[in-house]
């Protein structure tokens, strides 16, 4: 057997987020939020995986979106390599999630509490050990809880388990491991299988289950999204070397800030943090072409551009 690796966000949205995902998500969820209480009993994917619409390679964003029976909302995402204002991109996500249920003249009583749960391959929070943390609003020194987890984040923080296949004494533990290492499975270890929505979930990331084209869009991806995380490691390693070319991006990135905000006004800050993560070339490129550009949609038009031709390099 050969499985695809959940850490790929396409293969996650189709392990956890496909129609027959319902008690793999169940699962998953008690283990993680609630510490494997079962109080969740049942769900609704809102945004399920569909293989007949296999997103574009240009997609950044696949995340999965649950609503339980008592109304509360959750945001599943997998990040496999950090990113420029990575925070902030999942507090917006979050509140993003929150306010989206209110509609026009409608009022606050009808909105549920949202959890974003977001699982990156990297070390998000270096001063704590934990694989899961779990925020929520709280007094500064006297860590009183606020709202009653009205908003709530929990970070699971893959390269911080460190456990081997016979060291799993947990459901939560099982869950993590088969995130982690499912790829480097050739099997369904008895402990993975003795778990039936693990079972059902590495069946799902059974590659023989899988179409030709869902492999080959698996594969495509898997090798973009390492590819930026090679990118983003090597431009770290340069930073160390020269710091001169980092403060030249920094410079780089704040022009053109002023520029946009000058031309434009306030800048969104999804479009923000496309910016943030642009090469220093590119930025430079951008400082030539903003005076061209007459509205935001003209930006959002010419990141799309840039994504796209350097996606096109890539598959070449």
């Amino acid at each position: 057997m050969k499985f695809i690796s959940p850490k790929v966000d396409y293969a996650f949205k189709k392990i956890f987020g496909s129609e027959q995902s319902k008690d793999i998500l169940i699962s998953f969820l008690n283990a993680i939020i609630y510490g494997e209480e079962k109080k969740i009993q049942s769900l609704t994917i809102a945004n399920p995986y569909n293989p007949g619409q296999l997103i574009s390679l240009k997609e950044s964003y696949l995340d999965i979106k649950a609503v339980l029976s008592d109304s509360s909302i959750v945001v599943i995402e997998m990040q496999i390599a950090p990113m420029a204002s990575f925070n902030k991109r999942v507090v917006y996500n979050l509140a993003k999630a929150y306010s989206n249920q209110l509609g026009t003249g409608e009022d606050y009583p009808i909105l549920n509490p949202v959890i974003a749960v977001t699982v990156t391959d990297f070390i998000l929070l270096k001063k704590y050990d934990e694989v899961i943390s779990q925020f929520v609003f709280q007094e500064k020194t006297k860590k009183i809880e606020l709202f009653d987890n009205e908003l709530q984040l929990i970070f699971v923080e893959l390269p911080k388990f460190n456990k081997a296949l016979s060291e799993l004494n947990s459901l939560t533990d099982k869950w993590i491991y088969f995130l982690k290492e499912a790829a480097s499975l050739d099997s369904i270890p008895e402990s993975l299988g003795e778990v039936s929505e693990i079972e059902l979930a590495l069946n799902l990331a059974n590659q023989a289950n899988m179409t030709v084209e869902e492999l080959e869009f698996v594969d495509r991806r898997g090798i973009m999204l390492q590819d930026e995380k090679g990118r983003i490691a090597y431009a770290k390693e340069e930073g160390k070397e020269e710091g001169r070319e980092e403060g030249r991006l920094t410079e780089a990135i704040a022009l053109v800030m002023r520029l946009l905000k000058k031309r434009f006004g306030e800048i969104p800050l999804l479009i923000s943090s496309q910016i943030e993560s642009l090469a220093l070339d590119d930025l430079e490129r951008l400082t030539e072409d903003i005076f061209d550009l007459n509205s935001l949609q003209d930006l959002e038009k010419w990141l799309e551009a840039l994504i796209e031709y350097k996606t096109n390099l890539i598959l070449r």
